[in-house]
């Protein structure tokens, strides 16, 4: 799954740039998810008097809204956007407005200042109003998403990688780099995706059919913690493949 965002001040274009991304994307027959950070403190989907806000009110942690046409599910909590992303399995997820996640981003902007507040190693395009009177800002292009959406999307699918985690470099550090540096490095050309080692580990743990990603320290403890186990039973074999499964129910 890839994910990048699209950030900038209100009514520098952002939504405009995501809809014709989605339509150009969808148009080349990806999948496409999103992703909308509401920056209003008041925001809330549902609305005082309605059976689901009684239900909340009563005390409820999850609650689902079932329609013809759609399912809402309301969480009591802001949710990270690692933990939202477990919902998606597209080929692309669009975030709109989110600043804290480890992903490539695009700038909407009206002026340079706007920019500048932005920038940063994971920016790898400039899009927005300003594109109406620059097409490139400190080796960055500065793409129009009405005129030029094919060329923008070229781009995220140029530039745009599997998603990475966001380990820090004391955490893992096994490419040389925290998560964010390698991305950085990724956008430059300086490195690849698969300059990632928890990508190739020998080892796979999913909870309720979710991949853990560990650092490779963790994924050493559990092989050899399992196999220090499992090499006292009959029937082991060296250098077969070990599985385990287990059911909470």
């Amino acid at each position: 799954m890839k994910v990048f965002s699209v950030v900038g001040i209100h009514h520098s274009g952002k939504t405009t740039i995501i809809e014709n991304v989605i339509r150009e994307l969808r148009s080349r027959g990806y999948s496409v998810g999103s992703i909308k950070e509401i920056h209003y403190e008041k925001f809330a989907m549902d609305t005082e008097g309605t059976n689901t806000y009684r239900h909340k009110k009563a005390g409820s942690q999850l609650v689902t809204a079932r329609g013809m046409y759609e399912t809402d599910i309301l969480f009591q909590e802001k949710l990270n956007i690692d933990d939202i992303l477990k919902f998606y399995n597209h080929d692309y997820v669009v975030l709109e407005g989110v600043m804290d996640a480890n992903v490539p981003k695009i700038i909407s902007a009206h002026t340079e200042e706007e920019i500048l507040e932005r920038i940063d190693d994971l920016t790898f395009a400039i899009s927005g109003r300003i594109s109406n009177s620059i097409k490139e800002f400190k080796g960055l292009p500065v793409i129009n998403p009405m005129e030029d959406i094919k060329q923008l999307v070229d781009l995220i699918e140029c530039k745009v990688y599997e998603r990475l985690p966001d380990f820090n470099k004391d955490c893992c550090g096994y490419c040389g780099s925290s998560c964010r540096e390698l991305g950085a490095r990724i956008l430059k050309g300086e490195a690849e995706r698969e300059d990632c080692v928890l990508g190739n580990a020998k080892i796979r743990l999913q909870i309720g059919g979710k991949d853990i990603k560990m650092v490779p320290f963790v994924q050493n403890i559990l092989t050899n913690t399992v196999l220090g186990v499992v090499k006292e039973l009959k029937g082991y074999e060296d250098g077969k493949e070990i599985r385990i499964d287990i059911s909470r129910r």
